[in-house]
C-alpha cells in the first residue's frame, strides 16, 4: 500500500490536522469570553444613562421613558439617537406678536424642542407684527393655530364687579381681551383632543412675549400641583407661565367663564393676578412656586429706580431665574451691591422678584431702548438666536407667504386671515 510505503508523507499530514484542529477550538473559546465581554459593556451604559436620569427624583416616573433632546442648550450632538415618547404635553402660546423675532426662537429651542411629544397651540390677535410667526416653522409640531381680528368684548355686569380697571393699561377691557386669548387656547386644545380622541398628560401656558435663558426642567411637571413662578404676583399669583395636568389646567386657563362663578363667591375689584389666584382655590387647585428662566420682554417705561409699588425692570442678561419679570435688553445701570437696597424696598406681594445671590441686574427704563441695544441681545441670546432674529429683519413679502404657506401644509387645525393680508400688513414698507 501507498501509505506505508510513504511514512513521511503521512507525518506531515497529520500534523497540518492537528494545527487546523488548534484554531478551531481556539476560535470556539475566544467566541463566548468576547460576547460576554460586549454584552457587559452594553449594561453599564444603559445603568450609566438611567443613573444621570434619576437624578430628577420623584419625576422619573412621570417622564421614565424620556430623556431631553440635550441638556445643553448650545450643543447638539448629531449622532445621538431619537428620544423615547415621553408625555404628552400641549403648549399653549397666546399674545401678540411684538418682539417675537427675540422671544420666539427662545421658546422654540427651549420649550418646544425640549419635549419631543409636545403640540403647539397659538393663539394671537392680528396686527402688524403677525407676520413674525413665521419663525415657528422651526418648531418641530404644530396642532393649531387661531391668529383672530380684536373685536370689543361686551362687558358683563358680572365682570364690571368682579373686575378692576385700575393698572391695566386697556382698563376691563384689557383683562378681558387677555382672558379671552388664554381660555380661547384651553378651547383649541379640547377641540384637538376631542377630534383625535386621547388627552393631554400635561398643559405648558405660556406667553409669545416670554424670553427663556435656559430649557424649561421637567421638575416643574409636578403631579397634583398646578406649578407658577413666584414673584411679580400683585396681590395675587403670577399669571405669565403655567403649567399642570388637564384638570387643574382647564380651571386655571377658564378665565373668562369662571368670573360669573367668582362674582356668586363674593369676590369683587380683582387684578388678573388675584382673579387668577380666586380661581385656583375657589375650585380647590393646590398649587406651588417654582422660579423660573424666562422674563416678559417689554416696551413700556417705567420709573427708575422703582417705589414701593413700582416695576423694577430686569437687563436680559441679568443670571438668574427672572420667573416672568419685565426685562429688555440693556447695559445695566445697577449691578452686584447696588440690587439689593433698591429691591428691598420693593412690596414682596407686588412687582418684586428674586434677586438675591446676585441673580438680577437692573435697567434704567424710564426712557426708549437705548441705541445698540441690537448687539446687546445678539451677545446675551448667542449666535443662533441672534441669526433668527436678522433672518426675519430682512424678511420679504414673497417669502413671508411662502413661509406661512409651509407652515400652514404642517398644521392640523389652521385658522388666520389671508396669509398674504398678514404679510402686507407688517411688511408693506419692505
Amino acid at each position: 500500500m501507498n501509505f506505508i510505503k510513504n511514512p513521511k508523507e503521512i507525518l506531515v499530514q497529520f500534523s497540518r490536522w492537528i494545527s487546523d484542529l488548534d484554531r478551531r477550538l481556539l476560535l470556539l473559546i475566544l467566541l463566548p469570553i468576547l460576547l460576554f465581554i460586549y454584552v457587559s459593556l452594553l449594561s453599564i451604559n444603559a445603568n450609566t444613562t438611567r443613573k444621570s436620569f434619576s437624578n430628577f427624583g420623584p419625576f422619573k416616573s412621570i417622564f421614565k421613558n424620556y430623556s431631553p433632546i440635550s441638556h445643553d442648550d448650545d450643543v447638539q450632538n448629531k449622532t445621538q439617537p431619537e428620544p423615547k415618547k415621553g408625555p404628552r404635553i400641549a403648549v399653549c402660546l397666546v399674545g401678540g406678536a411684538r418682539r417675537f423675532e427675540l422671544t420666539g426662537p427662545s421658546i422654540v429651542k427651549r420649550i418646544l424642542k425640549v419635549y419631543n411629544n409636545s403640540d403647539l397651540f397659538l393663539h394671537s390677535p392680528l396686527d402688524s407684527n403677525t407676520y413674525k410667526f413665521t419663525l415657528l416653522k422651526k418648531a418641530p409640531r404644530i396642532a393649531a393655530v387661531k391668529i383672530f381680528r380684536p373685536q370689543l368684548i361686551p362687558e358683563t355686569e358680572s365682570q364690571l364687579r368682579v373686575l378692576t380697571s385700575q393698572n391695566s393699561p386697556n382698563g376691563i377691557q384689557g383683562l378681558l381681551q387677555y382672558f379671552n386669548l388664554v381660555e380661547g387656547c384651553l378651547t383649541m386644545i379640547q377641540s384637538y383632543q376631542e377630534k383625535n380622541n386621547f388627552t393631554y398628560d400635561w398643559i405648558i401656558r405660556t406667553r409669545v412675549d416670554g424670553y427663556w435663558s435656559k430649557r424649561l426642567a421637567p421638575d416643574n411637571f409636578i403631579p397634583g400641583q398646578y406649578v407658577v413662578p413666584p414673584g411679580s404676583s400683585y396681590g395675587g399669583l403670577n399669571d405669565r407661565f403655567g403649567v399642570g395636568d388637564v384638570n387643574s389646567s382647564i380651571v386655571a386657563l377658564s378665565r373668562l367663564s369662571m368670573v360669573p362663578e367668582l362674582d356668586s363667591a363674593g369676590f369683587t375689584q380683582l387684578n388678573s393676578e388675584t382673579a387668577f389666584k380666586a380661581q385656583l382655590t375657589t375650585r380647590k387647585v393646590p398649587y406651588v412656586t417654582k422660579p423660573l428662566p424666562f422674563c416678559i420682554v417689554t416696551d413700556r417705561q417705567y420709573d427708575f429706580p422703582p417705589a414701593r409699588f413700582g416695576v423694577p425692570v430686569a437687563a436680559l442678561s441679568s443670571p438668574g431665574a427672572l420667573s416672568g419679570a419685565k426685562c429688555r435688553p440693556c447695559t445695566p445701570v445697577c449691578t452686584g451691591s447696588c440690587v439689593g437696597p433698591i429691591m428691598s424696598r420693593l412690596d414682596k406681594g407686588w412687582s418684586w422678584t428674586e434677586w438675591a445671590n446676585n441673580t438680577v441686574q437692573l435697567c434704567d427704563a424710564h426712557d426708549k431702548w437705548e441705541n445698540g441695544w441690537e448687539k446687546i441681545f445678539d451677545r446675551v441670546a448667542g449666535k443662533k438666536l441672534a441669526a433668527v432674529r436678522k433672518e426675519v429683519w430682512s424678511l420679504k413679502i414673497e417669502q413671508c407667504i411662502n413661509d406661512f404657506e409651509k407652515l400652514r401644509n404642517r398644521t392640523a387645525s389652521w385658522e388666520t386671515p389671508p396669509v398674504a393680508e398678514i404679510c402686507g400688513l407688517g411688511l408693506k414698507s419692505k
